[in-house]
């Protein structure tokens, strides 16, 4: 069973995500990680998406398709995946159900519900790590990274015009798409802190990886 997992900015996707991918022995799919991986192989697919990044271009989303087809077909048998941050549009999420379909892989979305006051609120308070991207909350007060000891930072998007640009995005654009899996999508309260979130999604989840 794969996850695609969504989320309004500042729900603590992807950090649950990576909780829930490492408890269920997921493989995750993180667009914009794959994206930079293949920009520096030297292959026709990583030539071609590295020109279209240095040109500041979006990778057109045929080719991010293709990507998740290269990501499916170089998976251990038997693996199942976490996709984050895709689908974005309904384009996209009507591809990539074809291509699930495709490939005989069964699904379910998950979705963490947050207010918009919420989103708010974790991201202009937020940290980031300079180095590794480990992104830390507002109630951890170190200025210095856990993980690999570097310089925390905010972010320069997260700041409440660039905020609300992002979260009128996610409206206008993702949720659109989250619409299509209405009657496969499992809704997970993200308003309590990561762990209780990740603990809460896992009570949900549990009974579908023991079948």
């Amino acid at each position: 069973m794969d996850l695609i997992f969504f989320g309004m900015q500042g729900s603590g996707k992807g950090t649950v995500g990576k909780k829930i991918a490492e408890k269920y022995n997921l493989k995750v799919f993180e667009t914009g990680e794959e994206l930079r991986k293949l920009a520096n192989q030297d292959s026709p697919l990583g030539q071609k998406v590295k020109t279209i990044i240095e040109a500041g271009h979006l990778v057109p989303n045929e080719i991010v398709m293709e990507i998740v087809e290269v990501f499916m077909s170089n998976l251990e048998k038997g693996k199942n995946i976490l996709f984050d941050g895709i689908p974005r549009k309904i384009e996209q999420a009507n591809s990539l159900n074809e291509l699930l379909k495709k490939h005989g892989r069964t699904y379910k979305a998950v979705i963490l519900d947050i207010t918009e006051e919420t989103a708010l609120r974790r991201l202009t308070t937020r940290k980031i790590c300079k180095s590794c991207k480990e992104v830390y909350p507002a109630k951890y007060t170190k200025s210095l990274c856990e993980k690999c000891g570097g310089e925390l930072i905010q972010r320069n998007d997260d700041v409440p015009e660039a905020i609300k640009t992002r979260i009128e995005t996610f409206k206008n654009e993702t949720l659109p798409a989250i619409k299509i899996y209405k009657e496969n999508l499992i809704h997970v309260n993200g308003e309590p802190t990561i762990d209780e979130v990740a603990e809460l999604a896992a009570k949900k989840l549990n009974p579908i990886f023991k079948n």
